[in-house]
């Protein structure tokens, strides 16, 4: 294995001067570092990350920060981390994987340990414990999420709110006048995770707007919360004509039970996903859907991390316009279409 002073030999100067190419904490001439470079490459020379780490203050390593809680849907969070380390590839950083939730304590022992450049944190509440210790931690930070209080702290995220806007519109537009949601298990809103409230209150909001009648419904993601689920529904609005589905484990039992109950999706009740786009596409049937967009929300919490360590300028919250796709299970209400 090639070591910095084979490097140095090969280049014809000083291994410390190979170690300034590799940290850039001096200036190097253009000739110097080229032949340096050239004679990395010919050697296949990989430098130590703990040595990396000394000579530059850099780990090259994110942190990505994902409680993995019972309640949690870990098939569209690994989406979510996919993306985080693809785009960390890119910028030459390997991700640590944080999964356990140890609140602020874990936070600071990775940050006091130097392991890693900066953090990249989901599963965001609204008065989240840890916002205190993140913004005093001397790693930057960027949420995948938006809490009540955001200042001083980078967060992206989808816009929740809009996301129930645009649902309701289309529903809307159908003709359908009475839709309930199908929401998160009770355990999400009672912890005041982020999305859920965000996309609870941007529904409330457009139905008022929309004149419609609405109504919201926790969900457990089993066969018996579904089935309570769909009766309370039901009994407290009757004549709903179409879903909103925001619980991607409950959405293949809302189908079966909606099967099994002789209802007919799209032709007696519409249902509109809010899911990634490849959960909504493997349905029985492809659902109309306002897509989650793992892949881009996480390529953009490594680059505002990225701009965050060069110094450059970054919008402290970007929250990504939600896009609607309509399939096949959204069409007018039967009295509508009749």
């Amino acid at each position: 294995m090639a070591t910095i002073n084979d490097v140095a030999r090969a280049a014809g100067v000083s291994p410390s001067t190979v170690s300034y190419v590799l940290s850039g904490r001096r200036p190097i001439s253009a000739g110097t570092r080229e032949r340096v470079q050239a004679a990395i490459a010919e050697l296949g020379f990989h430098p130590h990350a703990g040595a990396r780490a000394l000579a530059s203050s850099k780990t090259n390593v994110l942190a990505l920060v994902v409680p993995l809680r019972t309640d949690v849907n870990v098939p569209v969070i690994m989406q979510f981390a996919t993306a985080v380390v693809t785009a960390s590839r890119v910028h030459n950083h390997d991700v640590l994987l944080l999964t356990k939730d140890e609140g602020t304590a874990g936070l600071e022992r990775v940050a006091h340990s130097t392991m890693v450049d900066a953090l990249i944190v989901m599963d965001v509440e609204r008065d989240d414990v840890r916002l205190t210790a993140l913004r005093t931690l001397k790693q930057p930070s960027v949420l995948i999420g938006l809490p009540e209080d955001p200042a001083g702290i980078a967060c992206v995220d989808l816009d929740f709110e809009a996301a129930a806007a645009e649902a309701l519109r289309h529903l809307a537009w159908h003709g359908h006048r009475r839709v309930a949601l199908v929401g998160p298990s009770p355990a999400v809103y009672k912890r005041g995770t982020s999305y859920a409230e965000r996309f609870l209150t941007g529904f409330t909001i457009a139905s008022a707007t929309l004149g419609l009648e609405t109504m919201t419904h926790p969900c457990e993601p089993d066969r018996e919360g579904v089935r309570a689920c769909l009766a309370d529904i039901d009994a407290q609005l009757p004549g709903v004509t179409a879903l909103v589905v925001h619980n991607e484990e409950a959405l293949r039992m809302v189908l079966e039970e909606l099967q099994t109950a002789g209802r007919r999706v799209p032709a007696d009740i519409s249902v509109v996903a809010i899911c990634p786009r490849d959960v909504a596409l493997n349905m029985p049937l492809p659902l109309t859907s306002v897509d989650i967009p793992a892949h881009d929300v996480g390529g953009l919490a490594v680059e505002t991390a990225m701009r965050l360590l060069d110094g450059r300028s970054i919008e402290l919250v970007r929250l990504l316009p939600p896009t609607l796709v309509e399939r096949k299970s959204s069409a007018p209400p039967a009295t509508a279409a009749d």
